[in-house]
């Protein structure tokens, strides 16, 4: 199962729930890779300050990586992808090896309308790839303003899938990755850690009982 984290605009929490679904599913067993697509490489930096990690930590930010990647991921039962903004062509390559991608928005009319090229590529990979999925993530959410109970209607208009699980923004994420820690580390059964449990597990589920098509347009919320 190779997910990939993408979206054209920076500082929508690739890289936070990259690192933290990864960990998650380590933590569960499993044997997982993280590629660092972005060339800021924020999970390789995070990797760098451990002594060790629970999960491989690649750094593959290039444009023709797809078939690298699928290669590597063989050896795994897990891939995540920290994928970069403002790479067109490296998005696209991502998206290729991946089985689902998830395309975090914050509540914020420019995350939406940033990830429209992705969309688009998204749905120009499903024409050759007809099993890809995809979905978006809310994202920084804060909790119980109305931005944040809006960002659903806006995300709905593209046509994508939204994820039930919300992410919101918590000191929490930016402490653990600071600290080289994941959510799980540093917060183990703290909000922060249950909504990437619970992300990470709706995510496996559409992949294995195939819930979501990347054809179909609705939303996780009916």
């Amino acid at each position: 199962m190779i997910i990939s984290f993408l979206n054209q605009k920076g500082g929508v929490g690739k890289t936070t729930l990259s690192v933290n679904v990864a960990a998650y599913l380590a933590k569960s067993g499993h044997r997982v890779l993280l590629i660092d697509a972005d060339k800021q490489g924020s999970a390789s930096t995070w990797a760098s300050i451990r002594e060790d990690a629970p999960f491989q930590v690649v750094s593959m930010a290039r444009t023709n990586m797809a078939r690298d990647a699928l290669k590597l991921a063989a050896d795994y039962t897990h891939t995540i992808i920290d994928g970069p903004p403002h790479a067109e062509e490296i998005a696209r390559s991502c998206i290729v090896a991946s089985d689902f991608v998830a395309l975090p928005i914050e509540p914020s009319g420019l995350s939406t309308w940033a990830s429209d090229l992705t969309v688009k590529q998204v749905r120009e990979a499903q024409e050759f790839k007809p099993s890809l999925k995809c979905g978006f993530v809310v994202s920084r959410k804060i909790g119980n303003t109305v931005i944040g109970r809006d960002i659903r209607n806006m995300a709905a208009e593209a046509g994508m899938p939204i994820l039930a699980g919300d992410i919101e923004q918590r000191v929490a994420f930016a402490e653990s990755l600071t600290m080289g820690k994941s959510i799980f580390e540093w917060a183990e059964g703290s909000a922060a850690a249950k909504e990437i449990e619970q992300l990470t597990k709706e995510i496996e589920r559409y992949v294995e009982e195939d819930i979501f098509s990347g054809t179909e347009a609705q939303t996780a919320n009916g």
